[in-house]
């Protein structure tokens, strides 16, 4: 194996932060993204990558990475947004999310969308972020479907762990020091990524978001592109009482 090939495996599989410089400014943002094809990474690496993590506070199990297609396995690119270093772009028409690099690189991993994943686009930030998170579907839901009422908020949602909706991390979407109700979560289905569920944001295989999570940093900025992104007006609001409990859709 050679240096380079184990120093792109290094980088792959490890959880250092985000080796990047958060610039000043903005660019436009694109309603889609280009991809540009790469080349398929030695599985050995994707074993490792997607395999059993015993170190969690809920041990992860292995992912079968071999039924998902490969174009949403974590890997290094080129970087086709356009975007500065240290930005997270979420490209719903490709089902991808980008974490841009210097060099014109980003590591690009693939995501699921459900119907909340649709509803907001434009800029904004990473305000914080949660491991092992509690979920607390929104009354609407729950109207929905009844049965998800002793996880309401009233009942404190539901706890972490394996079979929680917001899977091992969770990084909250504010615009304007506003919650988008927007977010970023792990999901124990992986075979929803790459398409198009029911209900959700932004959904990634756990051990996805847990390297996306060791990267970055509360503050992170976000582009969410749509089929419309809107204007982001910068109004100064006053910051909510929030926490984590808040509803995810």
């Amino acid at each position: 194996m050679t240096f380079e090939s184990v120093t792109r495996r290094s980088f792959l599989l490890g959880s250092a932060g985000l080796a990047t410089t958060v610039l000043a400014g903005c660019t436009t943002a694109r309603e889609r993204v280009e991809v540009r094809p790469e080349p398929v990474v030695d599985n050995s690496i994707y074993a490792a990558m997607y395999g059993p993590k015993d170190d969690e506070q809920f041990p992860l199990p292995a992912i079968p990475y071999q039924k998902i297609d490969p174009r949403f396995y974590r890997q290094m690119v080129p970087n086709p947004t356009g975007e500065r270093p240290g930005v997270i772009v979420v490209d719903t028409a490709n089902h991808f999310l980008y974490l841009t690099y210097e060099d014109g690189q980003a590591m690009r991993y693939g995501v699921g969308l459900g119907r909340a994943g649709f509803e907001w686009a434009g800029r904004g930030v990473i305000q914080y972020k949660r491991e092992w998170p509690r979920w607390t579907p929104p009354d609407e839901m729950i109207a929905r479907q009844p049965e998800l009422e002793p996880y309401s908020a009233r009942n404190g949602g539901m706890e972490p762990g394996l079979k929680n909706p917001l899977g091992a991390r969770a990084l909250y979407i504010f615009r304007d020091k506003q919650d988008t109700l927007y977010r970023i979560h792990g999901s124990p289905e992986w075979w929803t990524i790459g398409k198009s569920v029911s209900s959700g944001c932004v959904r990634m295989i756990n051990q996805d978001v847990v390297d996306l999570f060791n990267r970055v940093q509360s503050g992170t900025p976000i582009v969410v592109l749509g089929a419309a992104a809107p204007a982001m007006a910068a109004v100064d609001q006053p910051m909510p009482v929030y926490d984590e409990a808040t509803p995810v859709y």
